[in-house]
């Protein structure tokens, strides 16, 4: 089974525009609302893939309930630690070339007593898992080394997957990770400066598998994406598909490469299925994922090679 950690829970709204215009009035040609949240996302797409996933995180009492409806419409089993309150609003703003902007909300407050329960019941679902992934951003009221806590209790023969940054990342770096996915300008930020070449991608997954990382999948976003353990290193490149959304497109490569991780996959055959999916996963509009037809069309068209 494979266990994802989402501690802070999203709605999110994505508005479509022939152009935005700051400053004037726009007017909305398409409007998509979705209840994920980058865990809970990689949980709808391992299901998807057609394997066992169990969701968990923080949940609030406004709107909580249409989260559990879209899990169970997925056919993910999942329990939640409850708070009061409202989820974050999520506004993603897409115009007619594609670009995005994003405006997030911070939602409501998690108390130290709620977070102490989930970390207890990560402990007690993490006893039947082989993956646990634990990726985005921390609620109000929530630590950074609460990654770690979280991370920490899970026991040593689950493999641990980690998608999230700053100082999230430096915290749950300390807990045996095994796959990191950040993308390049979150590598960027851990390597300090531009990574204008691969092997420039390379040195800076270096400071990641220093660490005790296992391996490094770095999403190139149109580009495709590398794989490397240090050993290793592979490219993949996307297959050249129409852009609708670029949301939700980590996430699915993070939920392909789970599936093939439980499987025993090797390195190339996990990097081409996770492009796959993050392919695939562009061509849908809004935070919708990847469908599973258009996934198995991309991987016929996408190969990979060594570095």
């Amino acid at each position: 089974m494979i266990l994802t950690i989402c501690p802070n829970p999203s709605m999110d709204c994505t508005i479509e525009l022939d152009n935005l215009n700051v400053g004037m009035l726009n007017r909305i040609s398409n409007k998509v609302e979705t209840y994920s949240g980058k865990a809970l996302n990689v949980a709808m797409g391992v299901a998807r893939l057609k394997e066992k996933s169990f969701a968990t995180g923080f949940m609030f009492e406004n709107n909580g309930k249409m989260f559990e409806q879209t899990l169970e419409k997925e056919g993910v089993a999942h329990k939640f630690v409850w708070n009061k309150g409202s989820v974050r609003v999520n506004y993603k703003i897409i115009d007619k070339r594609s670009m995005l902007t994003e405006i997030n909300d911070k939602g409501d407050e998690v108390s130290e007593a709620k977070q102490k329960e989930l970390i207890e019941l990560v402990r007690m679902l993490s006893k039947d898992c082989d993956i646990a992934v634990m990726s985005g951003s921390l609620p109000k009221g929530v630590s950074a080394q609460f990654y770690g806590e979280v991370l920490g209790v899970i026991p040593s023969g689950v493999k641990k997957i980690v998608d999230t940054e700053k100082a999230n990342l430096e915290y749950a770096l300390k807990q045996n990770v095994y796959l990191v996915k950040p993308n390049l300008r979150e590598l960027e930020n851990i390597a300090g400066e531009s990574l204008t070449s691969k092997y420039d991608i390379l040195k800076a997954c270096y400071s990641l598998l220093n660490k005790g990382v296992k391996m490094v999948m770095v999403s190139l976003g149109s580009e495709g994406a590398i794989l490397t353990d240090g050993i290793k290193s592979f490219y993949c490149k996307s297959a050249n598909v129409a852009v609708n959304s670029t949301v939700g497109a980590g996430d699915s490569m993070v939920a392909s490469a789970c599936v093939q991780i439980e499987k025993g996959a090797d390195m190339e055959e996990l990097l081409r299925c996770s492009v796959a999916a993050g392919t695939a996963a562009i061509t849908t509009s809004g935070t919708n994922l990847f469908y599973k037809d258009k996934y198995e069309e991309i991987y016929k068209k996408i190969y990979v090679e060594p570095i």
